[in-house]
Formats: C-alpha cells, sequence, structure tokens
C-alpha cells in the first residue's frame, strides 16, 4: 500500500508502537507496515515495557489517550455505535475526555487578525489572552466588544485542517486494511464507521457552520421558556473564528450548585425532553452534542446550549417511522414495529414479518417488565438497532446520531430527576404530532405548500390535455406497465 510521505510512515509506527505497549497485538493486524517496520517496532522497548493493567477496553481508551485528540475524538465517536461495539469497550470509550492544554493566545490573537483583517485591540475592547476552555480543535476566549457586550471567541486550532486530514487518511488506510485481511474486522464496517467520522469532524472544522446551526436553532426558540441559544456576533465570525454573546449558567452537571441556586429538577428534566421531541419532531434539526459540558442552567428550569458543531435531521419518512415505532414500541405492537422497519426499507423487504416481530419481542419484554421510571428508551432503541442488524439492517448514521442524543438527553434528566418517567413526557407529543401530520389540517397545509409550484404548472395543462385526447382519437396513445411478478411468470 502507498504511503503518501515518510511522516506517514513515522506516524504509523508510532500508533502500531503505542498498540504493542498497551498490549493491543491482535489490533496489528490492521497496521498496513511493511515487514522490516514491524520487525523493528517489535523490537522496541514498547514492546518490552508493556502496560497490560486492567481489561482489554481500560488498555484501547489509554491507548487513544496515548496517540493525541484526533483519535481521542475518534473513540467518542465509537462510543455511540454500540450497535457494532460489545458493550463494555462502548462503556469505557464513553469515558474518554476531549482536553487538551490551550495553545498560546498569541497565536489566538494572530488567528483572529488574520480572520477578520484588524488587530484585536481595534476588534474588542477587551481580549482575555487566557483560554477559558480548550479542547483538540478549538478554545474560547473571554472578550469584550466596544459596545460594551461581554462575549466568547472560539478560534481554531492553527493547522489543525492539515493535521486532522494528515491522521484521516492514516485512519482510512488502517480501516481499509482491517477490513480486507482481518475477517473479524468485516462485521464492525471500519471502512463505514471512518467514513462517517471524517464528515463529523471536518464540519467541526467550519466555524462559519457551527454559527448557522446555533441561529438557526435560536430562532426556532426565539422567546422559548425552556431554551436560550446565545447570540451570534456574524460580523466578527469566519471559518475560524466565531464570536458569540457571553451568557453565565450554571453547568447542568454541578448538582450541589443547581440544588442551591433551587432549581426545580423534575421540571428540568421534563423540559430536557421536550426540547429533543421539539427538535427532532417539530423542527427536525437536532442538537446531537448534548453532553453535560455543552449544557447550563439559568434557575429555575431554563436551559442554555452551546457548541453545535454536530447537528442531526431526519427526512420526513424518517421522522414518521421513528414516531410511529417508537409508539408501537410502547403499546407492545411488536408486528407494527416489524412492519415499519421492512416499509421503511431500514432491512431488506425478504425479511419475514413474523421472525421480526419474535425477535424484538424477545428483547423488549424484559425491559417493559420494569417500572417505567427504570426503563431507557436510548437503550431501547439500541437493542432493536442490534436486532435489527441482525436481519442485515444498513447503518442509518442519522438514526445514530438521533440514539446517541436521546440516550444522552435521558442519562442527563435522570442524572437530574431519578424518577423521569420518559414516556409520560414524550407520548402526549407525539400523538399530537401524529394528528398535525395526519389530519385534515396537515392536509390543508401540504396544499398550500404546493400550491405555488401548482400555479406555476397550470399553463401547461390545457395543453397536456389536449395532446392526450388528439392522440387518444388518432389511436396513437400507449399506456406501458411493467410487472415483474409477471415478467417471472413468463419466464
Amino acid at each position: 500500500m502507498p504511503f503518501a510521505s515518510v511522516k506517514s510512515l513515522r506516524r504509523l509506527l508510532h500508533i502500531q508502537w503505542v498498540l504493542l505497549y498497551h498490549g493491543l497485538d491482535d489490533l496489528l493486524l490492521a497496521i498496513p507496515l511493511p515487514a522490516p517496520l514491524r520487525l523493528a517496532a517489535n523490537l522496541t522497548p514498547g514492546y518490552w515495557l508493556r502496560d497490560v493493567r486492567g481489561p482489554r477496553a481500560a488498555r484501547m481508551r489509554r491507548a487513544l489517550e496515548d496517540l493525541g485528540p484526533i483519535f481521542v475524538k475518534f473513540g467518542q465517536a465509537l462510543s455511540t455505535r454500540r450497535d457494532l461495539l460489545p458493550d463494555d469497550i462502548a462503556d469505557e470509550l464513553v469515558k474518554l475526555q476531549d482536553q487538551v492544554p490551550p495553545f498560546p493566545g498569541a497565536d489566538a490573537q494572530r488567528t483572529i487578525e488574520q480572520a477578520l483583517g484588524k488587530p484585536v485591540l481595534e476588534l474588542f475592547a477587551e481580549f482575555d489572552e487566557t483560554a477559558l476552555a480548550s479542547a483538540s480543535v478549538a478554545q474560547v476566549h473571554a472578550a469584550r466588544l466596544h459596545s460594551g457586550e461581554a462575549v466568547v471567541v472560539k478560534v481554531l486550532r492553527p493547522g489543525i485542517d492539515r493535521r486532522i486530514r494528515s491522521d484521516l487518511d492514516l485512519l482510512e488506510r488502517i480501516a481499509t486494511t482491517a477490513e480486507r485481511f482481518w475477517p473479524e474486522a468485516r462485521r464492525f464496517r471500519p471502512v463505514d464507521v471512518v467514513a462517517e467520522f471524517r464528515k463529523t469532524i471536518l464540519d467541526e472544522l467550519d466555524l462559519v457552520r457551527e454559527a448557522a446551526n446555533a441561529t438557526e436553532i435560536r430562532r426556532r426558540f426565539d422567546g422559548s421558556e425552556i431554551l436560550y441559544i446565545p447570540r451570534i456576533h456574524w460580523d466578527y465570525t469566519r471559518q475560524a473564528v466565531m464570536v458569540m454573546e457571553r451568557i453565565s449558567g450554571i453547568p447542568v452537571g454541578d448538582i450541589e450548585q443547581l440544588r442551591g441556586a433551587e432549581v426545580d429538577f423534575r421540571l428540568l428534566a421534563e423540559r430536557g425532553v421536550e426540547i429533543f421531541f421539539t427538535q427532532v419532531f417539530r423542527d427536525n434539526f437536532f442538537h446531537a452534542d448534548m453532553h453535560p459540558g455543552n449544557i447550563f442552567v439559568l434557575p429555575p428550569a431554563r436551559y442554555i446550549a452551546i457548541d453545535f458543531g454536530i447537528v442531526g435531521s431526519l427526512s420526513r419518512a424518517d421522522q414518521h417511522y421513528v414516531a410511529e415505532a417508537l409508539l408501537a414500541f410502547f403499546n407492545r405492537d411488536y408486528r407494527r414495529v416489524a412492519e415499519m422497519h421492512i416499509e421503511s426499507g431500514w432491512v431488506p423487504a425478504s425479511t419475514r414479518v413474523e421472525e421480526f416481530e419474535s425477535a424484538v419481542r424477545t428483547v423488549c419484554e424484559p425491559i417493559f417488565e420494569k417500572p417505567l421510571s427504570e426503563i431507557s428508551y436510548g437503550a431501547l432503541l439500541l437493542r432493536l438497532f442490534q436486532v435489527a442488524q441482525r436481519f442485515d439492517m444498513q447503518v442509518q448514521p442519522q438514526l445514530v446520531l438521533l440514539q446517541k442524543t436521546l440516550l444522552n438527553i435521558e442519562g442527563l434528566g435522570r442524572q437530574l430527576y431519578p424518577e423521569l418517567d420518559l414516556w409520560k413526557t414524550a407520548k402526549p407529543f407525539l400523538e399530537k404530532w401524529f394528528r398535525e401530520q395526519i389530519g385534515p389540517k396537515a392536509a390543508f397545509e401540504k396544499v398550500r405548500l404546493q400550491l405555488p409550484d401548482w400555479a406555476q404548472q397550470w399553463p401547461e395543462f390545457p395543453g397536456l390535455v389536449h395532446r392526450a385526447l388528439r392522440d387518444t382519437v388518432d389511436g396513437k396513445l400507449e399506456i406501458s406497465f411493467r410487472s415483474h411478478e409477471l415478467q417471472d411468470l413468463r419466464a
């Protein structure tokens, strides 16, 4: 396999060394190193001074941490693919933290000045060179506009685009080699997983895109009492720099501070569920990175959300199928759940409904025997995906994002209010959404939306009718249809 440069070879050798050091020898089959370099790696101190403490999952997490920020983010992305990974590995990868030392404030100022074309002191009345927080892709600084407004400035790491693309190319080489030569790896679809990760991480490198996502969700929740999105300052936003309003809130994970502020935990938990279902079904545009680090609280029960680099949406058909499948689940109508998967095309049309229904029932019935407040609906969706994969369900990236987000919201809600009954909040919302989609009001709305197209095409309609009638009279009109079933019989 060709390599782009000597630098790529060194990086591959380093990856192999780290895997050896953590006792992950079986994974080395996936590293496309020439034989001499493989031998050299086996003779390095890393091979003989291994750190093999703890279970394999913990060693995988430590190896990813040693390989650097991009591999940490890849591990975080993998942790959401519980349809592919064993539970112990997925649970361990969740512990990965995207925390790296900040880069110098002078570098941040240089990036800002290059992006905005003016000196920092001309752009801002105040700018704090010490970062408020830093991660693998960007860091944020406190600042103040000349108007007096407090803002935060998000700045991409210098050179991060080049480093990410280089590591992505290596990951793709490793995934391709693993899928080709390591039969056990094929069921994890490494090439598809890396392709999904590439799209996600490259999206995070465009802060204009993130700003647009934040603005869209802010617009949809304008005036809302349950969610606040800080305002973007577009005059100060470019691909590598984003400036947004600074809002003070309590970190959602700081339970003691929330309790001291007399936050209504039950209402806060229920509002989290409401936000999720509103974004998924009303807006069809949801914040897909709602972990505690991105969420703050304004007492008594209002959320503040930040970091919109990852968002998700569903097609109209997927929205309908997900909603109906959830309702069928909670009514324990497993046959309808099976039918929905086949009708949606998520599993092959040749799948036997009865067989799929039986598999779903086997997974779900033990879960539904628990009290409602103990049922994890995110975990239920995960089990459904795992069952569907046995029936050759193709990976649906938008559904993976949805399931990950639901798990985050549910986990957060139960942390705030352990007795949270997610279904009690969700069911009325879904039933109302269905009424709006299927009833007379929905039909009228669809007609209203299509009227402009119909009006544009109407002048052509009389001519089309005239030609059809003329061809009928002249015997030139042909009606053709094809039936695969009839063709099979004729054959």
